[in-house]
């Protein structure tokens, strides 16, 4: 009888690790990173020239948000710089990003160009 208690405690154990490393697993759903960061941010960046997306000028700002690679679509790429606008954004879009370091994407407003 001791060895059926026993068994039964450990098999009871096992289910409770087994059900405890599957939830741990939903938790990270979205907090992966989906799109690569770059070791710097690309010069045309750094000093301040725009991406044009969607028939306007989109400037870099020094504001930055925390986001996860989740929140975000990817929109295009511009000068080999993936840009991304926040998924619960609608056109017209406020805000572009790039990413820049994990959960980190600088944002870009509209601006009309100089020119």
């Amino acid at each position: 009888m001791l060895k059926f208690y026993h068994l039964l405690m450990g098999a009871c154990l096992l289910l409770c690790l087994i059900g405890a490393g599957c939830s741990s697993v939903q938790q990270n759903e979205g907090n992966m990173a989906k799109y690569p960061v770059a070791l710097e941010e690309a010069a045309w960046i750094v000093e301040g020239e725009p991406i044009e997306f969607d028939g306007q000028w989109w400037y870099p700002q020094d504001g930055v948000d925390v986001l996860l690679d989740s929140e975000v679509v990817l929109r295009g790429e511009y000068k080999g710089v993936q840009f991304f606008t926040a998924k619960a954004d609608v056109k017209p879009f406020h805000r572009l990003y790039t990413k820049f370091g994990r959960h980190k994407f600088r944002m870009y407003k509209v601006q009309h160009d100089p020119r």
